[in-house]
C-alpha cells in the first residue's frame, strides 16, 4: 500500500505570502494604501515573543506596515484597552493582533472585545464569529482558514464529502466546522464526551484533528484514502532517552503520523503543514481588512 501524500504547508505558505505581497503592492499603487498591521504583546512569554517576532518579519517582508507594541508585564487593562483604542482610529492601521496569552490580571475577553471587528485579523471576535456563522463577509481564524485553503488545493470541490472536526475550541474547531459547512461538506464535530470517537473519525473523507493531544488519533481511527490535516503542536520527550533525560523534546501532532501515513490519502506533518499557512493567512486577513476599508474588492492575484 502506498504511503499518503504529504500536503506541503510551508510551500504553500510561501506562495501564499507571495500573492499577499503582489496584492499589496497593488493596492497601494492603485489605491494609496498600503496594508498595516499592529501586533500588541504583554510580558515576556518566550514563545510569544519568538511568535510576534516572525509576525513582524513575515509582515514587513510583505511590503506592509508593521508596528510591534511591546508591553510590561504589569500593564494595566485600562492602559492595554488605551492602545487599542488609539489602534482603532488609526486609519494606517488595518489589522490588529492581542498576542495571547495575556498576563492573569487582564481580562482576555474585554480586550478581544475591544477591537474593531473591522481590524480583528484574528478572527477572535463574536461579531466575527457571527458573520462566519451566517455567511456574512467577515475576517476569519487565521488557522482554519489555512486549513481549508489548503484542502481545497488538495481536493478542489468538497461539496458532499463528509467531515470530521476533533476539538471544539472557538479558535480553530467551531470556526473550521462552519468554513466546512459552507463549502457544502456534512461536518461532524466531535470533542472529549463524543461517544465512540475512533468509530466516528473512520466515517471521515477529511479529517481535522485539533484537541491538543499528543498522536491521539491513531491510524485505526482513519478511513483509508481519507485526507487528515493536524493542527495540533505538541512538545513531548526525545526519542533519544538520553536526550530525553536532559529534558529535550520533539514536536508532534495530535495524529500519529507514522501510523496514519499508512492509511490516509493525504496527510499534513507536523511541523510543516498547518502551522507555516497561520502567519501566511495572517497577512492574508491584514489585506483583505486593508481592501475593504477602501471599498476595493479583496481578489488575490493567481500564484
Amino acid at each position: 500500500m502506498t504511503q499518503a501524500a504529504l500536503i506541503d504547508g510551508k510551500a504553500f505558505a510561501a506562495t501564499l505570502r507571495g500573492r499577499v505581497a503582489a496584492a499589496a503592492a497593488r493596492l497601494e499603487a492603485d489605491h494609496g494604501v498600503r496594508p498595516g498591521l499592529a501586533v500588541v504583546i504583554v510580558g515576556e512569554d518566550p514563545a510569544s515573543q519568538i511568535y510576534v517576532r516572525n509576525k513582524g518579519e513575515q509582515t514587513a517582508a510583505a511590503g506592509m506596515r508593521s508596528d510591534t507594541h511591546r508591553l510590561a508585564e504589569t500593564t494595566t487593562q485600562d492602559e492595554l484597552l488605551a492602545l487599542i483604542a488609539s489602534l482603532n482610529a488609526d486609519p494606517g492601521i488595518h489589522g490588529i493582533l492581542v498576542q495571547l496569552p495575556l498576563p492573569r490580571h487582564i481580562d482576555s475577553a474585554a480586550v478581544l472585545a475591544a477591537i474593531d471587528p473591522d481590524k480583528d485579523v484574528d478572527g477572535f471576535h463574536v461579531i466575527n464569529a457571527g458573520r462566519l456563522a451566517t455567511g456574512q463577509p467577515g475576517l476569519v481564524p487565521c488557522t482554519p482558514l489555512g486549513c481549508l485553503m489548503m484542502l481545497k488545493d488538495a481536493l478542489g470541490d468538497l461539496s458532499g464529502l463528509e467531515a470530521v472536526v476533533v476539538g471544539r475550541s472557538n479558535i480553530v474547531g467551531k470556526p473550521m466546522a462552519q468554513l466546512l459547512l459552507a463549502e457544502n461538506c456534512t461536518v461532524t464535530i466531535a470533542h472529549s464526551r463524543s461517544r465512540d470517537l475512533p468509530a466516528l473519525c473512520r466515517r471521515a473523507d477529511i479529517l481535522v484533528a485539533a484537541v491538543g493531544r499528543p498522536e491521539m488519533v491513531r491510524g485505526d481511527w482513519i478511513k483509508p484514502g481519507a485526507t487528515v490535516i493536524d493542527v495540533g503542536i505538541n512538545r513531548v520527550p526525545s526519542l533519544d532517552p538520553a536526550k530525553a533525560a536532559e529534558g529535550k523534546t520533539r514536536v508532534v501532532g495530535d495524529v500519529a503520523f507514522a501510523e496514519a501515513v499508512e492509511v490516509a490519502g493525504r496527510i499534513t506533518p507536523v511541523p510543516g503543514g498547518v502551522g507555516p499557512m497561520t502567519i501566511a493567512c495572517l497577512l492574508m486577513n491584514t489585506w483583505t481588512a486593508a481592501c475593504r476599508s477602501a471599498g476595493v474588492e479583496p481578489v488575490l492575484p493567481d500564484a
